[in-house]
């Protein structure tokens, strides 16, 4: 016996003494009349979407198209926004897309018919097969033999049930007739944002410039057009990861938006929520960038730094490094007058200008979440002019759990600007700086700091002695 499949319009509910044929009501993607999205930081994104539906009373089966392919449906929720509240009684979250394979995969065990063309006389033949397989090659069975691979083309009756073109979630539930308005919500992967920022620094090197961008992806599956837009600074806690991360994007679109106004922040829990006043659209498989801040000559320093090693204090060295690297860093605060806004996590870019007025890369960091009031400090790269060199004068063992260490730390620096150096020395044990030829700053219990003043063209020298008991 053949096996085709039959399709009917709706769905059948049988009841004591009667069945009855419930409607299928197709919604799409111009139905939408208000759709906002939040998005948090961590591929995680919350969808609100109200849909204008003309319904007939009773069960109805509405299959809502052009939800996101990542939707997780246990968080769907369908409510009633205008007219009385519906009463759900099942939903469906049909992911399973429309593909020549899909398709082949669908038939096995059903009949498809396959037209061969004569090269010859360009005839066309028409011949009834079974599929009998599919996974790892195609397998026909005709009415007097059976052939392996696609022998010529396949055409189908009809796209099996289940197989949709776009992702739909498909709700059965009592309708009160007429027109509403209901509201999907749900939460999906495959959207995420993150923060990007551009400084600029002064010609002094003494103030820069902030500009801050959001930078959205949008992989779920899905295009959201004209949405209220809001992001999620912070980590919201999960239970659990619902959605594989999807496959790479096809494509980017890179946009900006210079001229928008910055968006709204606001406190949330203990998050931070910033709202765009003016809606936008995420396409599918796209990349775009919105404005987030901007501050002018927002206060900067800059810090040389110089780290020692524990292991220094064990033993007798000699010459402990030449022409040693500082790192350099950059540093301002994020206060009000310039800034004082809650900085999402992200990372900063810096550029310097040169001597003909053009902006050069001098180094970039990742920020974490960043409060008000907090210190930015970046990590731009090495000095190039600023070198040390480090020595072990002395070293006495004057007991079995103590020893004594000389150092001596000379700086120099070939900047035509005095440069002051931070020196920190992670000291093991139980310590105490016994001689010094500048005071020290105990910043905690296993370190000690220096700031090295080095003049211009000019070097400095650190000389100082610890006793450690271990």
């Amino acid at each position: 016996m053949k096996n085709i499949w039959i399709l009917v319009a709706g769905l059948v509910i049988s009841s004591p003494g009667r069945a009855q044929t419930v409607p299928e009501i197709i919604s799409a993607a111009a139905d939408r009349s208000v759709t906002a999205v939040t998005i948090y930081n961590d591929n995680l994104a919350l969808v609100k979407e109200q849909r204008k539906l003309n319904l007939p009373g009773g069960p109805v089966r509405v299959s809502l198209r052009e939800v996101s392919a990542q939707l997780q449906a246990e968080t769907a929720l369908l409510r009633a926004v205008t007219g009385k509240p519906i009463t759900l009684i099942e939903q469906n979250f049909d992911f399973d897309l429309l593909a020549p394979q899909k398709l082949l995969d669908k038939y096995v065990g059903h009949e498809v018919t396959v037209i061969r063309t004569n090269p010859g006389n360009g005839v066309e033949t028409r011949e009834k097969a079974i599929v009998l397989a599919a996974a790892q090659g195609t397998v026909l069975r005709f009415s007097d033999r059976i052939e392996t691979g696609v022998p010529g083309r396949i055409v189908y009756d009809t796209v099996p049930p289940n197989l949709r073109d776009r992702p739909t979630l498909s709700v059965l539930f009592e309708s009160v007739g007429g027109g509403q308005t209901v509201e999907l919500s749900y939460l999906t992967g495959g959207l995420s944002w993150k923060a990007d920022y551009v400084a600029e620094l002064a010609a002094d090197g003494k103030s820069l410039d902030l500009s801050g961008w959001v930078t959205l992806t949008n992989s779920s599956g899905a295009s959201y057009e004209n949405v209220t837009l809001q992001l999620v600074a912070g980590t919201v806690n999960r239970v659990t990861n619902q959605q594989p991360v999807n496959q790479m994007m096809k494509s980017a679109v890179m946009t900006s938006a210079r001229a928008a106004a910055a968006p709204r922040e606001e406190s949330l829990a203990d998050y931070h929520l910033y709202s765009f006043e003016r809606p936008t659209t995420l396409a599918e498989n796209q990349t775009k960038q919105l404005a987030l801040l901007s501050a002018s000559n927002v206060p900067a320093d800059r810090e040389y730094l110089l780290v020692g090693a524990e292991y220094y204090y064990q033993s007798r060295y000699d010459l402990l490094g030449e022409k040693l690297k500082l790192a350099v860093f950059l540093i301002f605060q994020n206060k009000s007058g310039q800034l004082g806004k809650p900085l999402p996590a992200g990372t900063v870019r810096v550029y310097a200008r040169d001597s003909q007025g053009a902006a050069q890369f001098v180094g970039e960091d990742q920020i974490e979440h960043t409060a008000k009031n907090e210190t930015v400090r970046l990590r731009l790269g090495e000095a190039f002019d600023i070198t040390a060199e480090r020595k072990q004068t002395d070293y006495k063992h004057i007991s079995n759990r103590v020893d004594e260490t000389t150092y001596s730390i000379v700086i120099h620096n070939a900047k035509r600007e005095l440069a002051i150096v931070k020196v920190q020395e992670p000291v093991p044990g139980d310590w105490e700086i016994v001689q010094e030829t500048q005071k020290h700053i105990k910043t905690s219990s296993r370190s000690a700091q220096w700031n090295v003043i080095v003049p211009a063209d000019g070097s400095a020298t650190l000389k100082y002695t610890a006793r450690v008991k271990w």
